[in-house]
């Protein structure tokens, strides 16, 4: 049977959703309207920063307005990061976070907003491998060598560090090795690497994409990096396993969300947007080039990540090895 209009408008509880439907899928159907806010809640130069517009160019082919990347730092990530909890969630509003976002619950004295809850998973971008980076004037060429020189020279090597996870992996590292380094913070791992280049920090753990393009100068070694196997990137450069420190595994990502309550349809749209970008040869020459490495997930698997994180932090802060601000 075939009903009119007007007869479905009749029927109990479906006159309201009928009415709203036309209207609904016109919204989808012209997203988007008007140019996307990609806000990253970071410095410049740093590797999100320098993820966010290359995928952000990569972008601009695809859609009729273009992905107009901002950044917003401040108090961890939590500046910029607010901006987008308060934001119309209609898909025009997003921003790129690493995985201090979630560990940020327990480091930091307040967050105006659920770190989960608060928004919506739109896609995994990437895996950051982190990596102790040393000016090659310092007094030490490999991560024994630092340790011996810290435990000889009590709180004289600063460990640089961009965030909160960046932050954990120095004092993890300090704490497993009882050496004393002090943390200094830096707004972006490029300023963290410009004073590393400079001479002026000791070392900093830092993304591959923010060492990467400092490599060359002849002025950084690379001492360690932070994940249980090495990284593409710097092949020869042994994990701290390798060089003595158990069960050292730590890395983080990259990921796009948005306000809480985004429509499905402009999320999935975002997903298959996305994988065509992360499948041109172009966008992954640059991701080589600049030491990112893909891992674009869809929202569910962002999810299931951010969860799990999230567990991984409790028991960290549970066990006292994350401190909260006062």
């Amino acid at each position: 049977m075939r009903f009119g209009r007007r007869a479905l408008l009749a029927l109990p509880g479906l006159g309201a959703s009928v009415g709203l439907l036309p209207r609904a899928a016109a919204a989808q159907a012209a997203w988007p309207s008007r140019p996307i806010r990609l806000i990253i809640p970071y410095a410049t130069g740093g590797g999100t920063d320098l993820l966010a517009r290359a995928i952000g160019e990569a972008l601009r082919p695809l859609l009729p307005h273009p992905v107009v990347v901002e950044n917003r730092a401040g108090a961890a990530g939590v500046v910029g990061t607010e901006i987008v909890a308060r934001a119309e969630p209609d898909g025009h509003t997003l921003t790129a976070v690493v995985s201090t976002h979630i560990m940020n619950r327990y480091h930091l004295a307040h967050l105006p907003y659920d770190p989960i809850g608060g928004f919506t998973p739109v896609a995994m971008l990437s895996r950051n491998t982190m990596v102790l980076a040393a000016g090659a004037a310092q007094p030490f060429a490999d991560l024994q060598q630092m340790i011996a020189f810290a435990r000889a020279n009590p709180g004289k090597v600063g460990t640089g560090s961009t965030e909160a996870l960046s932050s954990f992996i120095g004092q993890e590292l300090a704490r497993r090795t009882g050496i004393e380094t002090p943390d200094v913070q830096y707004r972006s791992g490029g300023q963290l690497m410009n004073d590393v280049v400079a001479g002026h920090l000791p070392v900093g753990w830092t993304s591959t994409a923010s060492a990467t393009p400092h490599m060359q100068t002849g002025r950084v070694r690379i001492l360690a990096v932070s994940t249980a196997t090495r990284t593409p990137f710097f092949p020869d450069v042994p994990t701290a396993q390798e060089q003595g420190v158990a069960e050292f595994d730590i890395a983080g990502w990259v990921a796009l969300l948005g306000p809480a309550g985004m429509p499905g349809a402009v999320v999935e749209r975002l997903q298959a947007l996305l994988t065509q970008a992360y499948a041109d040869p172009v966008l992954r020459g640059r991701f080589t080039a600049m030491g990112i490495e893909p891992d674009l997930r869809p929202g569910p698997a962002l999810l299931e990540a951010m969860q799990r994180e999230d567990r991984l932090w409790a028991a960290a802060a549970a066990a006292g090895h994350i401190q909260r601000q006062q």
